[in-house]
């Protein structure tokens, strides 16, 4: 029986746990400080798996933690994320990884070569599921002249003044609206505002979402930029939000940088203006409990393919499921990272170092392996190859 350990019992990570309980391969544990995130945890996965208070901002605790299983998957926030994959390398345990971090993951990839490692990151939805088509794109045209990725987690029932919730940490949402965004224009990596060059796109059974600038090509802005001279990943949501985020942008309430500011004894007090906006901003973006959420995304690769320009165009529309009570964005986003952590675990996917999912889709079957595991457990792409 092959074991296994989630590192995180937030949204994403309980629905991983659930995902590799139902395989009766595998003996799961879950792990988290928070007691509240594990209860919640063993509900949804009916006692199915097992339980396991640690800190895992601690690195030594974690590989600590780690050491008696076979694989490992990680479902953290961005602030310990780079860490915590340093940490499971340095600890030789396999990974897979949907972690957000800023830092760079290729900087470990001699690590995880040296200790025999295969460590797959950022195996979400966007980034993740997006980088596999990417990957695949890359690999099926001669010459694959662009990319565009459009991706967007949000709320069916739109609500003044936000109309959107948080599917995964408010905290790193709030990080895409500031961290400078990369694209790759004619083979060049440029930098863009985050929540700049908006875009209208029309989804059936959605209607117009606006698109902006994020920092979601990730590792795509360095394996395909020779190969692909332009990409672009901007995220969703409905009109109206960007420009809501640029005022308090503007006015510096996303600033981590402390203010004085009048204190209750009369004196003054220091405070970061992102924690006061995260205070009470955040719990207007988290989904109440049976509150339905929907994840929308289209990848648009074009090439030249047989002398015959050619587009794919990959399309994702998926809700709130009622059975299991999950988020689309947590069942988006953990389904990717159990499914290739079950090919990890197997033997079917060796590739030591750090691998980004673009890697996994240049692998001859990868992709449809992977898509198939995905409309297995409810989650389906639609794919359209058209000449033009």
């Amino acid at each position: 029986m092959t074991k296994a350990i989630v590192l995180g019992a937030g949204m994403v990570g309980s629905v991983m746990a659930l995902d590799l309980s139902q395989d009766p391969a595998f003996d799961v544990t879950i792990a988290d400080l928070r007691p509240a995130n594990l209860s919640a945890a063993a509900a949804r996965c009916q006692g199915r798996v097992k339980s396991l208070q640690a800190d895992l901002a601690d690195t030594a605790a974690v590989k600590k933690l780690v050491a008696p299983f076979d694989i490992v998957c990680g479902a953290l926030s961005s602030r310990i994320g780079f860490q915590t994959l340093r940490a499971v390398i340095e600890a030789g345990k396999n990974f897979c990884d949907i972690s957000f971090f800023a830092q760079d993951a290729m900087d470990l990839d001699a690590l995880a070569k040296q200790h025999g490692v295969t460590a797959v990151v950022d195996c979400g939805v966007a980034p993740g599921m997006s980088n596999m088509a990417a990957g695949y794109a890359a690999e099926y045209f001669e010459r694959c002249d662009t990319i565009a990725i459009y991706v967007g987690g949000l709320p069916r029932e739109r609500r003044w003044p936000f109309e959107y919730k948080a599917g995964f940490s408010p905290a790193d949402v709030l990080e895409e609206y500031v961290r400078p965004s990369r694209i790759v224009d004619r083979g060049e990596t440029v930098i863009r505002e985050a929540l700049s060059e908006p875009q209208l796109l029309d989804f059936p059974g959605v209607g117009t979402l606006e698109a902006f600038n994020t920092d979601g090509l990730r590792s795509l802005a360095s394996t395909l930029k020779s190969r692909v001279p332009t990409m672009i990943e901007k995220t969703m949501r409905y009109p109206g939000h960007i420009e809501l985020m640029r005022v308090l942008r503007h006015i510096g309430l996303f600033s981590q940088t402390p203010i004085e500011v009048p204190g209750a004894d009369g004196g003054t007090a220091r405070i970061r203006p992102l924690d006061v906006i995260s205070k009470l901003m955040f719990p207007l973006w988290t989904y109440e409990e049976g509150e339905e959420d929907m994840t929308v995304m289209r990848i648009v690769a074009e090439g030249l393919k047989n002398g015959q320009r050619e587009r794919i165009t990959w399309d994702l529309m998926d809700i709130y499921d009622q059975t299991t009570r999950a988020t689309s964005m947590s069942r988006t986003t953990a389904f990717p990272c159990t499914i290739m952590a079950r090919e990890v675990a197997a033997g079917r996917f060796k590739m030591p170092g750090v691998v980004p999912p673009e890697f996994i889709g240049m692998q001859p079957g990868m992709l449809d392996r992977v898509l198939g595991e995905l409309e297995a457990r409810g989650v389906k792409y639609t794919k359209r190859v058209e000449a033009f």
